[in-house]
């Protein structure tokens, strides 16, 4: 069996930079474990197997240990693949995820992107042990969303500065914890740590944004919002709220195509 592979750099104008991403465009699923196995091979934060199913595409994502529920970088990624390598006419894509439900992509401007998700549901919580343990400095606010922690900072040199004992995360459960504090150039910034997901640190997670953008837009009274991730890669966003949606538009980089041998 031969599989093609994409591998692409999302959320950046320049390559190197953004958060890598493998997508492979199936004539029909594999089984579960074959696709494990290819993701754990790439090595990378994700890979996305997509399926079209009549005028719709079905997605799934990996991480080089487990299935996640949501990918907003790769599901950029394999929008860039089906628009640019498989001359897909339309300006909106509709995929549909067993975990997450439907998905949209859309053209947007400037050769962007746009993902358009739905917000994630969180609830203010105490701060676990395993949390306080990991970070050097005190959050000022917790939240559990769906899959994620989300930790309040004061401001971007905390986000900065916070070098995390990731066997405490780890303990946690859960896909990760997003970290995040204002911004000084941005209306906010952010990182996301999720060891237990097989992932140290994640350069840019589109999918936290469903988290971030609500709290946010609540906290700054805009719905309009630009966003910096912080990792070594960096990582740059434009999200917008729009009800119980988040519209996340990044760019993305090709940077290889080849064919998996089975």
């Amino acid at each position: 069996m031969i599989i093609k592979i994409f591998k692409l750099d999302a959320f950046t104008n320049e390559l190197f930079s953004g958060n890598p991403a493998a997508v492979c465009i199936l004539d029909y699923w594999l089984k579960d474990t074959i696709m494990q196995k290819i993701a754990t091979e790439n090595n990378l934060a994700e890979t996305a197997f997509v399926v079209k199913n009549n005028e719709s595409y079905e997605i799934r994502w990996f991480t080089p240990l487990v299935e996640v529920d949501l990918c907003g970088h790769a599901t950029l990624a394999a929008s860039f693949v089906l628009f640019k390598f498989y001359n897909e006419k339309s300006d909106k894509l509709r995929f549909k995820s067993i975990r997450s439900g439907e998905l949209i992509t859309f053209r947007g401007k400037d050769e962007s992107i746009v993902l358009n998700f739905p917000i994630d549901a969180m609830v203010k919580c105490k701060i676990p042990k395993e949390l306080e343990k990991g970070f050097q400095i005190k959050a000022k606010e917790c939240f559990k969303g769906k899959t994620d922690f989300l930790l309040v900072f004061d401001k971007q040199e905390d986000i900065e500065n916070l070098n995390p004992d990731l066997s405490e995360i780890r303990r946690v459960g859960g896909r990760g914890v997003i970290v995040t504090a204002p911004g000084k150039d941005y209306d906010f910034v952010s990182r996301f740590f999720a060891p237990q997901s097989g992932i140290n640190e994640d350069p840019v997670t589109g999918s936290a944004h469903t988290t971030l953008t609500p709290y946010w837009a609540n906290k700054l009274n805009k719905n309009e919002l630009k966003a910096l991730q912080l990792s070594e890669r960096k990582g740059y966003l434009n999200c917008s709220l729009q009800g119980d949606r988040v519209f996340i538009a990044g760019n993305v980089v090709p940077y290889l195509s080849g064919e998996i041998i089975i």
